[in-house]
């Protein structure tokens, strides 16, 4: 490892750990080392507090108190606060107070870090340094370079936006997400938009969408408190994912190109016994962890929960709660932390949603809430039935938008490789459903049985204390147990659940955010009518529409076994969608309650929406378009070639029999002909399936509309693909190890 604690990943080390053999006492710290040594069985970690490092290169609020100007200070804050302009004098200071922090920690060059619709995140790095006329040098960064620049956006997915000729687009400063120093490079998290002003990426609809909640939610919550005036949304992320051995996934040209294994027969031992599951660490990937959290909590990423999953290899962390926005970048920015520390550990992160066949496939919970700037969880009950009655307006709001837009939030997390994860018994289903327990699910039938209108004292008294106020006792023992509830509520949050493992949450969260700020919105108007027309008093107002909410969104309530085919005919009764695939799926992103919908809520424009479907929809075709290239390449030059070469052994076995026993050989031989017969069987059948697929793939790739393109190679092309696998894990049975080229399950999934 020398050259790489030499060269290293970032500028400095922030592992704070060192190996030692089992026997030496711990020495002290090189700080220049990037990565730990394996030179023993164990690591001895520095003690330090993660407090001390944590956000250390991170223009946070207290690098701000120390390098800006009180007038600098203040109107940033205001623009994180209220969405305020920063003027260009203010813009020139701060960039001048970012780049003396960011040249102090050892940065040279500056970037937009931006989220395009590719899924990812993208960067064009400038140094800081510049000539003047004379010729000399100096280092330069101002409030124009600060606020906007102008990357090539030519061949970033767009949908249709741009004219492929226009190469603008430009990056604008989010102040709401505190720029950080990676590796020797200051990323200024932007928005992107086109040349027309329009949305090329992830974050700027996330910010409207999050803008829409705050102020919808805002209004709601000063029927409680007048002393609220803003609502942030907050998110915490659970990140799945699996570790394999780098040199391994080499030989696996479906890992390196797909993400995923398309062939491969199960190994004997696989998660059937639930050993793995929060089981002790292997070293090799407790280091690491230990790596990647050193690595995060400089990168301001609070992470704090680390665990193995349900599969071999497969393993989670999560983080503590954050600003919706803020949580959003620090997962696309954590995704590419673990790839990059994964390299020092001689390791490769798989993010695929289900990258084996036959165990657990891995997900990104997203777990949301509302929170006030006075400190209250809006999903939280509290010690007075005022709060509880808080508590109740936004639970019941929540799930009213829900039940009104599943279709749309299904649309939200779904992608190729979501596909393959949902409703397969590891993953809720398709179908989207609200878990909220049976404590629970008996307040709001007592709420429903409310009678309309004006409420007695007795019935004030009954609702106040014997229902609403009981509401805490209730929730300490309603832990949620049902795993198959793509929505479920968990006590003071709800759980989404349906997200992919490498799912941008900017999408599932931008479309949460929006419903839930258009119901509210509803709701407040509602109530403000009986308040004024029917002279109700403002309790007894929100009782009633709560009561109505509560009766027309029951159909989206659903405790029992998601699984479950009962559940699947009672979901269609209940006249909920099931679009199991992404070309399904998608398809209610432009009908017109949705472009409404985005519209009325300064999400999208209706352009933004088409953009986006097409884009989604292009994506689903080239990724499994690709799989089926790369399966194509398999079976050809990996599976018979090595299968053709075992038949050759058999046959030289067979005939040097023959030599030696003459017509005899036949009975002594007959495992091998037998072998012989059923390799040449599956050879077959795996050739024509395999030519199948490819003139399925090439008719779909013929056809101009994008979307009969999608349904074709989801219905036409991607069948073949277990029916070719099938072929090629029985063959994968039968050829001896010696000639099967490619690393099997029992290899890939069991790292020490």
């Amino acid at each position: 490892m020398g050259d790489i604690e030499k060269n290293g990943i970032f500028n400095e080390n922030y592992t704070n750990c060192v190996i030692l053999p089992a026997t030496q006492k711990p020495r002290a710290m090189n700080h220049k080392n990037t990565g730990p040594r394996e030179t023993g069985y164990h690591q001895e970690y520095r003690a330090e507090r993660r407090s001390e490092t944590f956000a250390k290169h991170v223009f946070n609020e207290d690098r701000m108190l120390q390098y800006l100007t009180r007038e600098a200070f203040a109107s940033v804050k205001g623009a994180i606060f209220s969405g305020s302009k920063i003027d260009r004098k203010i813009a020139d200071q701060v960039a001048e107070a970012m780049k003396a922090w960011a040249i102090a920690a050892g940065a040279t060059h500056y970037t937009h870090w931006f989220q395009p619709l590719t899924g990812a995140t993208a960067e064009k790095h400038d140094a800081f340094f510049d000539l003047l006329p004379d010729g000399r040098a100096i280092e330069k960064f101002g409030g124009g370079q600060l606020v906007q620049q102008e990357p090539d956006a030519s061949s970033f997915p767009s949908g249709g936006i741009r004219n492929t000729f226009e190469a603008r687009g430009y990056t604008a400063w989010d102040p709401t997400s505190p720029a950080f120093i990676y590796g020797s490079t200051l990323c200024i998290p932007t928005i992107f938009v086109s040349y027309t002003g329009e949305a090329l990426d992830n974050k700027a609809p996330l910010l409207r969408a999050l803008h829409a909640v705050d102020e919808a939610a805002t209004g709601v919550a000063r029927y409680f408190d007048k002393n609220v005036s803003k609502v942030n949304a907050t998110l915490g992320w659970e990140q799945e994912y699996f570790l394999i051995d780098a040199e391994l996934a080499r030989s696996r040209p479906d890992i390196i190109l797909a993400g995923r294994t398309l062939i491969g027969q199960a190994a004997a031992k696989g998660q059937q016994l639930d050993d793995h599951y929060f089981g002790v660490i292997p070293d090799r990937a407790f280091r690491f962890m230990r790596d990647l959290e050193a690595e995060c909590m400089v990168l301001g990423i609070p992470v704090k929960t680390r665990h193995n999953e349900v599969a071999p290899n497969q393993y989670e962390l999560a983080p503590v709660f954050e600003e919706a926005n803020l949580a959003v970048d620090h997962n696309l920015l954590l995704m590419d932390v673990m790839d990059k520390v994964a390299v020092r550990h001689g390791l490769r992160v798989l993010f695929h949603e289900k990258p084996f066949a036959g165990i657990n496939g891995s997900g990104k919970h997203n777990n949301w809430s509302l929170s006030t700037d006075t400190g209250t969880n809006l999903l939280s009950p509290g010690s007075t039935p005022m709060k509880n009655l808080q508590f109740l307006t936004f639970f019941v709001n929540t799930i009213k938008a829900v039940d009104r837009y599943e279709e749309l939030l299904r649309a939200s997390i779904a992608s190729a490789s979501n596909d393959h994860r949902l409703g397969a018994n590891e993953a809720p289903p398709a179908i989207m459903s609200i878990f909220v327990g049976k404590q629970l699910t008996d307040v709001l039938d007592e709420l429903e049985g409310v009678s309309k209108g004006k409420l007695s004292p007795e019935e004030k008294t009954e609702l106040k204390l014997n229902v609403v106020g009981k509401i805490p006792e209730i929730l300490l023992d309603n832990t949620d147990r049902n795993r198959t509830s793509p929505f479920a509520f968990t006590g003071n949050k709800f759980e989404m659940r349906g997200v992919g493992a490498k799912t941008n949450c900017a999408k599932p969260m931008t479309v949460l955010n929006t419903i839930v700020a258009h119901q509210l919105r509803e709701f407040k108007s509602e109530v403000d009518k009986l308040i004024t027309k029917k002279k109700l008093k403002k309790d007894e107002a929100i009782f009633n529409v709560l009561r109505e909410y509560i009766k027309s969104s029951k159909r989206i309530r659903f405790d029992g076994d998601g699984y479950s085919e009962q559940w699947q005919k009672e979901a269609e009764r209940r006249k909920l969608s099931n679009n199991r695939n992404t070309p399904e799926a998608l398809q209610v992103l432009t009908a017109p309650e949705s472009l409404e919908l985005f519209r009325t809520m300064g999400v999208f424009t209706e352009k933004e929406v088409r953009a986006r479907k097409e884009v989604e929809l292009e994506t689903y075709i080239l990724q499994t378009q690709i799989e089926g290239r790369v399966l194509s390449e398999l079976v050809y030059n990996k599976v018979i070639p090595a299968t053709v070469a075992y038949q050759n052994s058999l046959l030289r076995n067979i005939a040097g029999l023959k030599d030696v026993y003459g017509a005899a050989h036949k009975t002594m031989a007959e495992a091998q002909l037998g072998i012989l017969e059923h390799l040449a069987e599956h050879l077959q059948a795996i050739r024509k399936k395999t030519d199948a697929m490819n003139e399925a793939r090439k008719r779909a790739n013929g056809m101009k509309d994008i979307e009969k393109k999608a349904r074709a190679y989801c219905e036409s092309v991607l069948p073949y693909f277990d029916e070719i696998r099938y072929h090629a894990d029985r063959l994968e049975r039968m050829v001896s190890d010696t000639e099967w080229p490619l690393a099997k399950y029992r290899d890939l999934l069991f790292i020490k």
